[in-house]
């Protein structure tokens, strides 16, 4: 990458807008300015990056001027009013929430399956849901070399996904429900503690399927260019605090063994093979948190389907990082290695 770039964060106080700012620190990514926007309440505190203290501003109309590249992650409602805004005063815009991703002018990309779809930009690219990313990054190399006719996929989400708040409902009803304490949850529908409960997305009392198992179907078939792949999903909410994890179901167009899915997936990016059946050691929310890959494990023939065309497997992301920051940040970075970033002062 040459060059540097006049970055901003949208939602830099959560969490995470609190992942984007340490990644372009971590990455290197190449910055000569970074404004942090947030809410009015936030306006005035401070966040450290590269051993300084930058000052948060409030979000604004004014915000994006002389800015390159706007991150934003602080909600549809306000992507759908700054997003435009920002993209008009010249900034791209990577957004994080659900407000453009089935926009047929908006790319919705993951680098390492359609990186091509940045140079479609029209000022936004979307950063797509992350049950979605965290599921078909490692069926991406599978459908390559097997196209994938078929997908059930049913979820175990973290609260990390419904934001900071939720995390700190599961720690703090957790510490209540262990020391036999009245707790009251207000972020979340149910009590969280020792539970698990039915995705917090609208659901739709026609089809009985709520927004995140829609996003996840619509998504799927967007970033792989195929509507016509059948796909159910069932997402949950469980007591993990950051790391999504997923039980997938394929079925492919020919015959697949699980020892040629060990094979493609050994050296596919962003995927991690953990898969050790001796010691019963496969993916988990506590070894996913905290780095960027998609552990992929319990590679094994679905034994329903007799045609051998089938494989089920399990597999478990941080939702913070490759399910969302992470992304951002890699979409970023290819579209200033191809110089996809019009307007920009360097």
């Amino acid at each position: 990458m040459s060059g540097k770039y006049r970055v901003a964060i949208a939602g830099a106080t959560g969490a995470v807008g609190v992942e984007f700012l340490r990644l372009i620190e971590e990455r290197k990514f190449p910055v000569s300015e970074l404004r942090l926007l947030a809410s009015a309440r936030s306006a005035g505190k401070t966040l450290r990056f590269a051993g300084k203290d930058i000052k948060i501003e409030e979000l604004a109309e004014t915000s994006f001027r002389d800015i390159d590249i706007a991150f934003f992650s602080a909600g549809g409602s306000i992507s759908k009013k700054f997003g435009p805004i920002a993209a008009q005063a010249g900034a791209l815009v990577i957004d994080n929430s659900s407000a453009f991703r089935m926009d047929p002018a908006v790319p919705l990309v993951i680098p390492e399956i359609n990186p091509e779809a940045c140079a479609e930009h029209r000022g936004i690219i979307a950063n797509p849901n992350c049950s979605t990313i965290i599921a078909i990054v490692p069926l991406w190399p599978i459908h390559r070399r097997n196209p994938i006719r078929r997908l059930i996929a049913s979820t175990y989400q973290a609260a990390s996904g419904a934001g900071a708040a939720a995390m700190e409902e599961l720690a703090e009803s957790t510490r209540a429900y262990l020391e036999n304490r009245p707790y009251q949850n207000t972020v979340l529908p149910h009590p969280y503690a020792f539970n698990l409960f039915s995705h917090n997305s609208k659901m739709d009392p026609e089809t009985g399927y709520n927004e995140e198992e829609i996003k996840m179907v619509k998504e799927t078939q967007k970033i792989f260019g195929d509507p016509n792949i059948r796909i159910s999903a069932t997402c949950v909410r469980v007591p993990v605090l950051r790391a999504h994890s997923e039980a997938l179901t394929i079925e492919c167009e020919k015959p697949i063994t699980p020892a040629e899915v060990r094979e493609i997936l050994a050296t596919a990016r962003g995927v991690k093979l953990v898969d050790d059946i001796a010691n019963n050691y496969y993916p988990m929310p506590k070894d996913a948190s905290g780095q960027g890959d998609v552990l992929v494990g319990r590679i094994r023939q679905d034994t329903s389907d007799p045609s051998g065309k089938s494989i089920a497997m399990f597999v478990a992301g941080d939702q913070l990082l490759k399910g969302a920051a992470l992304n951002g940040i890699q979409i970023a970075e290819v579209v200033v290695q191809r110089g996809l970033l019009a307007g920009a002062r360097r």
